[in-house]
């Protein structure tokens, strides 16, 4: 195991960064299989069952580097299984569109924000978390769909901007609690700034911004929300 109180001031949070993120492609793999079995068509079928391949390759591909660092992986996700199933509890889709809204607008925030904590780590491990969230052509293949469904049906549109802003502060609203409980991320995420709540505020408000081009590329941005339907 890492001595981390030998090892560099950074270790710990590593360590979680690799198991929050472990966790997280694992909870994906899990999504896109039961999106696959759900799909309409076989294209479908075999384009989201291929997306959860690669997922379960990322997958592996953190516990391998766990593993090289002498820590037990199922020790570092254990204690980000609560909060993220509780995430993916209170934002379970209705149907599959909305499914595929979240895996482009709740999972693209929740990986801006794995890669902004990376960045603050070492080469190492910026590449590997790089590697392990790129794109695997599942963002075209939701803009694609989503696209075609407000085409042939513009009244789910609104129902989908809805889902998305919820989506949007579910997202956020889980990173916080994340970089609050975990100390080492806490202070990753604050490192270098002596007023420590403004960097990391100032962060947050990046994952929102960087928000607004996922909802224009759905397709999203121009409808008006109708009144809550969900609880």
């Amino acid at each position: 195991m890492i001595d981390l109180q030998h090892s560099s001031e950074h270790a710990d949070g590593v360590v979680d960064l690799l198991g929050l993120l472990s966790y997280a492609t694992l909870s994906g793999f899990f999504r896109l299989s039961a999106d696959a079995a759900v799909a309409a068509s076989l294209p479908d079928k075999i384009a989201l069952s291929e997306m959860a391949v690669a997922e379960y390759g990322h997958f592996r591909q953190l516990l391998g580097r766990l593993e090289q660092l002498n820590v037990d992986p199922d020790a570092a996700m254990r204690p980000f299984v609560p909060a993220l199933d509780a995430f993916h509890a209170r934002t379970r889709p209705a149907d599959w569109l909305e499914g595929l809204v979240k895996a482009y607008v709740g999972d693209g925030i929740s990986a801006d924000f794995y890669r902004m904590i990376a960045d603050l780590l070492d080469p190492r491990t910026q590449t590997l978390v790089n590697d392990v969230l790129a794109d695997t052509g599942q963002a075209d293949f939701v803009i694609v769909r989503v696209r075609e469904a407000i085409t042939e049906n513009p009244s789910v549109a609104g129902r989908l901007a809805l889902w998305a802003r919820r989506l949007v502060g579910e997202a956020l609203g889980q990173a916080q609690r994340v970089a609050a409980e975990r100390e080492s991320l806490a202070r990753l995420l604050a490192s270098g700034d002596p007023g420590q709540r403004g960097k990391i505020g100032r962060m947050f408000s990046r994952l929102t911004d960087a928000n607004s081009g996922r909802m224009a590329a759905l397709g999203l941005t121009s409808h008006r929300v109708p009144p809550a339907d969900r609880p």
